[in-house]
């Protein structure tokens, strides 16, 4: 697997991988992700509309997924017309209250408590929805925007948790993650280089398919690993942190796709 992973990954042959080569990667296999994504959804989706009407309501999809999970399905529809309480466990419970949360977040304006086929993958993919970006973009910067002009400043971007700095070497990892965010905010996020990131610069950073994010993510595997610090990764290197590899969404893009249906 792994000598595969290298001749997949080596793009120019040279026997290393190097971050634009894992970032190549990485984008590729984030594209193949949504396309399975689509293709599962368009399946779970006609599987969920037993009346085919193209909108799915959060009752036939508790039903379905329920069902998924042992329940007996004649049961639970019944009790669910009855408006009846149904038992489950409490492990159960939690995931379907977090799984309305993201019901409600995936109903586009306006919102009618149905989904249709684009709203039920940004319900099972939110991560690779455009309105659930919007959605965490709008978290951030009602987080980080402290005059409400919702747009980020400089300051506003790299503002720190409150908290206290307990020792030296706290503060030198402070003072490097501000520099790193400084640097993030006027080199990658801020496109026109105004001093000021919008809702849509963050949107586009914040992009599944962003190539900083991929060549960042690409960078800390190559670190995790990189023993002779060239900066790209040998065959020997991928050995030796094979689990590592194994374990990441690199290797295994599938592992990362939802699990609730």
């Amino acid at each position: 697997m792994h000598c595969r992973f290298v001749h997949r990954v080596d793009f120019n042959r040279d026997g290393s991988v190097s971050a634009k080569e894992m970032q190549r990667w990485i984008m590729e296999k984030t594209e193949e992700h949504f396309q399975e994504a689509v293709k599962e959804n368009k399946l779970s989706f006609h599987a969920v509309d037993p009346d085919g009407d193209g909108h799915v309501t959060w009752d036939e999809y508790r039903v379905k997924f329920l069902a998924s999970k042992g329940f007996n399905e004649k049961e639970v529809a019944e009790k669910i017309k009855k408006n009846e309480e149904l038992k489950v466990d409490e492990e159960t419970q939690e995931v379907l209250e977090s799984l309305k949360d993201r019901w409600f977040q995936a109903d586009n304006p306006p919102a009618d408590q149905l989904l249709n086929e684009e709203e039920f993958l940004s319900f099972l993919h939110p991560e690779h929805s455009r309105g659930m970006l919007r959605y965490m973009v709008k978290e951030i910067v009602r987080d980080l925007d402290q005059d409400g002009d919702q747009k980020l400043t400089l300051s506003e971007f790299i503002s720190l948790p409150m908290g206290t700095v307990e020792n030296q070497q706290a503060q030198d990892i402070d003072d490097d993650w501000v520099r790193e965010r400084k640097r993030e905010f006027e080199e990658v996020i801020d496109a026109n280089h105004d001093n000021i990131v919008t809702m849509e610069e963050l949107e586009e950073y914040m992009d599944p398919m962003n190539e900083y994010s991929a060549l960042n993510e690409a960078k800390q595997m190559i670190a995790v690993a990189d023993e002779n610090q060239n900066h790209n990764l040998e065959l020997e290197e991928i050995l030796k942190y094979s689990e590592y590899f194994t374990g990441s969404k690199l290797m295994d893009y599938a592992r990362n796709v939802h699990e609730e249906f």
